[in-house]
Formats: C-alpha cells, structure tokens, sequence
C-alpha cells in the first residue's frame, strides 16, 4: 500500500465530469416522442440480453462481469481501511500516474465520504477517509479543479468541498445554502453550481461564487419556471434557513418532486426528478426549461429516474430508484432507444437500490453501488468491466 504522504496530486478536471459532454441537441434525439424504443421493433442499439445472476447478483449483457470493489463495514482488498455503509453519489478524478480516485458518500447517520486510489492497471493502491462529521451524505458533483463537492441530504444539510486525495481537510460552504440537497453541477462557463433538493417540493438553485471559485461566499437563488419554461431567478433571502426552510422563502417558487440527478453540458443542465419520472433540460443561455422525458408517458423501462451519467460514446447510464426485485441501470441512445443494461437482484440486494453509478476517466469500467446490499445492509460496490463504447468506436 502507498502511504498517504505519496498521493499523487489530482490532474487538471475530473473524469466524473469529463464523460458527460453531452448537448441539448442529442438529448431531443433520445428522447424523440416518435421514438419506439427497443422493445418496439426498431434496430437493436443495447449491449445485448442481459445473462443471469453472476456471483454477486448481478445480470449483465454478454462479455461483461462484476467484481466487488468495497462492501460496507469491510477493509477494502488491498487496502487497510474498513469501507463506509450505504455507498451513494460517486465520481472519479485522474491522478498523474495514470490512475484514478474513486470517490463515495455515504448515506447514514454518521455520513461522510471515503476514497478509493486506483494504479494505472486498475488495481486498488489505497483506500482512506476524505469527510467526517456530517450525516446523510447522498450524492454531489465534482468540480474543474479537482474536489468533491459532497451534499446531506438533510433538512438542515450543508455542501461539504472535500480533497479526493484526502491531504486537505473537507470545508462546510455555508453560502451554498443549508436545506435537503441532493446533487450539484458545476458550470464553468457561467461560473456557477446548480442544485437540486430531494423533497417533493424541493427548489432547483443556483449559486454564484464571489470570487471564482471560492465557494466560500457568493449568492443564492431558487428558480421559478413559469407555464412555458421560461425561469426567473430570485434571491433566497436566508440562505441559512434559520427560521424558514429556503424553499418556503420566496413565494411562488418552483417545486421540483424529488430533484436527484444533475449534470451540465456546455449551456444546459439536465435534471431527474423522482417522483414525476421526468428529465429536465435547462438551457443557461435562454434561461428556459424543457422536459426532454416524461416516463409517465412513455412506454419504456425507464421510471423513477435517478442518478446519471454518459461517456463520450453519447450512452447515458440512468440509476432507477427502485426498491423492486430487480433494480435497473438503464441506456439511452442518441436516437431515442432505451434498454436496459444491467440489473441487480437476488436475496442480497432485497430492499436495496442502485446509487452512484460513473466511469473511470478512460471509460473502461463502470462503478455502481448497491445502497443496502448484504444481509445487514450495509452496502457494496461494484465495477463493471467489459466492451463499453467510446467515442474513439
């Protein structure tokens, strides 16, 4: 094992973020409203049928296979930590050797968020803690500069910026508001973070940073979107929620039931919202909302959209909230097919769910946990591997 004091520092950007480089326009195509998807006859896109249960639960398409990479309450293999519980939101960053950070919250009481270091074969050099002293760490989003941003999803939660490489101690951002988050995005370009809130009448917010990129001061705000998508942006005038939760503070603000997943493309932020079954773009530029998905709509299996993320492929990889024998990671495409790419059942999984699902900065494996897998549910996750599509073919 590598000691601690020889990390290597983070690259320039993040892997998590690099693979989601995906636009309006493609989306449009996916989610076409003459799209039949596959199961209505039209050319096959999928990675093929999924097999049966592997060793760990997991059915997958044909060339591909699972290992387990951390279980809750157990030392890492090939490291000397014991690995959080209820393993949720996840990203990747690329260190200078070749290799790659994994980073995980974990959704509990005693919360927080841990790291696992990757060589450049792939294998596990490290694994360590990167944030204490929090509760119900659920998902977040990375940053262009290389940290975490790790987000409570607690009434009175907070954004927690932390260091992948664990050198530097994790800073709670109070300006970025303390209510129920879910997930953050970061936009480079207008120099700002977009957030979502896990409640059924949760706001979507955006903050603005003083001083790029501080994120120790800045502005708050929470949209309203009008009947025609057309989005006002209106100061939270508490951002600490001292009396009134920040969703309450301005009057007609919009409820988004269940806002979970968020990531941003160029000039548009797509979000997921739970309850609805829906997908959301906002162009940033326009300041105007679409909805891209409406699964209550659709005939397709793709319902209680969650967490997400894509490679450069043009695949978007969808978590499905669920609780059902089976929990689905589904596939987009870029001509409006949807699949499903893997599923998780058995008696192991029962009651979980599939959470933080992201790619290793070359594409070659994916990362998804089971919330509650094993017996005392206390959690796995696991890495994919086989011939996922990049853009390179």
């Amino acid at each position: 094992m590598t000691p601690r004091t020889r990390r290597e520092f983070i690259a320039v950007g993040i892997g998590g973020v690099a693979t989601v480089a995906l636009g309006a326009t493609v989306w449009r195509e996916l989610l076409a409203e003459d799209s039949t998807g596959v199961s209505g006859g039209t050319r096959a896109f999928s990675y093929g049928p999924r097999g049966a249960p592997d060793a760990n639960g997991i059915r997958l398409p044909e060339g591909f296979q699972s290992r387990v990479i951390a279980r809750g309450g157990q030392v890492v293999p090939g490291a000397d930590y014991s690995w959080h519980e209820a393993s949720d939101g996840m990203a990747t960053f690329p260190t200078d050797d070749g290799g790659w950070i994994l980073v995980s919250n974990s959704e509990t009481e005693d919360g927080g968020a841990s790291a696992i270091r990757f060589d450049a074969d792939g294998e596990i050099a490290d694994a360590y803690r990167i944030l204490d002293g929090t509760e119900q760490n659920c998902s977040g989003g990375g940053t262009p500069w290389g940290t975490w941003l790790s987000c409570e999803e607690v009434e009175h939660g907070s954004v927690w910026e932390c260091d992948p490489t664990g050198r530097r101690k994790a800073v709670r951002r109070p300006a970025m508001g303390t209510f129920q988050h879910e997930a953050a995005a970061v936009d480079p370009r207008g120099r700002r973070i977009y957030m979502t809130e896990d409640l059924e009448d949760g706001g979507f917010y955006r903050f603005t940073p003083d001083s790029w990129p501080d994120l120790s001061s800045g502005l708050l705000e929470i949209a309203i979107v009008d009947g025609k998508g057309g989005t006002t942006w209106h100061e939270v005038p508490d951002p600490g929620a001292a009396e009134t939760p920040t969703r309450e503070q301005v009057d007609g603000s919009t409820a988004f039931e269940r806002g979970e997943g968020i990531w941003l493309d160029g000039g548009t932020v797509f979000v997921a919202t739970t309850s609805d079954n829906r997908v959301h773009a906002y162009d940033v530029a326009r300041q105007r909302f679409e909805i891209l998905y409406d699964g209550a709509d659709r005939e397709e299996p793709l319902l209680h959209v969650d967490q997400m993320t894509a490679t450069s492929a043009g695949e978007i990889f969808v978590c499905e909230n669920s609780d059902a024998d089976e929990m689905d990671v589904g596939l987009l495409s870029r001509d409006g097919k949807v699949a499903k790419f893997l599923s998780i059942t058995g008696p192991e999984h029962e009651g979980s769910e599939p959470t933080g699902v992201i790619f290793d900065p070359r594409e070659r494996r994916m990362y998804v946990a089971s919330q509650r897998a094993g017996e005392d549910d206390e959690g796995a996750i696991y890495e994919i591997s086989g011939p996922f599509r990049t853009a390179s073919g």
